[in-house]
């Protein structure tokens, strides 16, 4: 248990002040929609306290999910996602396709399932 603790704190090794809780709660800091066609849509989302990228992926995903059930529709591929970090502050842009049926693709997500796991991770959607 000793040695989790201190692989834990390990990036934090040589700071002069130990992470509080607070810097482990995720600050969702919302998203902005542009349509780019009717079935094509970017996502930017920005957040603080990310403990990885996949965070930010998660953010954006669940915006997708939430914003293709505001449409009607019941499906969305994903096309692509940049994430970047300044400062503390992560941002991604990521482009989703949204149909009302299942696309062709590895990449694809029903909006429901998605937007349910987002609420019980309290991540927001759109």
């Amino acid at each position: 248990m000793k040695a989790a603790w201190l692989i834990t704190l390990a990036p934090f090794a040589g700071c002069d002040t130990v992470p509080t809780a607070e810097q482990f709660i995720p600050d969702y800091r919302g998203v902005e929609t542009m349509l780019l066609a009717d079935d094509l849509v970017q996502f930017n989302v920005s957040m603080t306290n990310a403990l990885s990228v996949r965070d930010v992926e998660n953010y954006a995903e669940c915006a997708a999910a939430g914003y293709t059930l505001i449409r009607g529709w019941g499906f969305a591929r994903h096309l692509r996602t940049n994430v970047d970090e300044e400062a503390g502050v992560w941002t991604a842009d990521a482009v989703y396709t949204i149909s009302p049926a299942l696309p062709r693709g590895i990449s694809t997500i029903d909006a429901e399932v998605v937007s349910a796991a987002c609420a019980e991770k309290g991540i927001p959607t759109v």
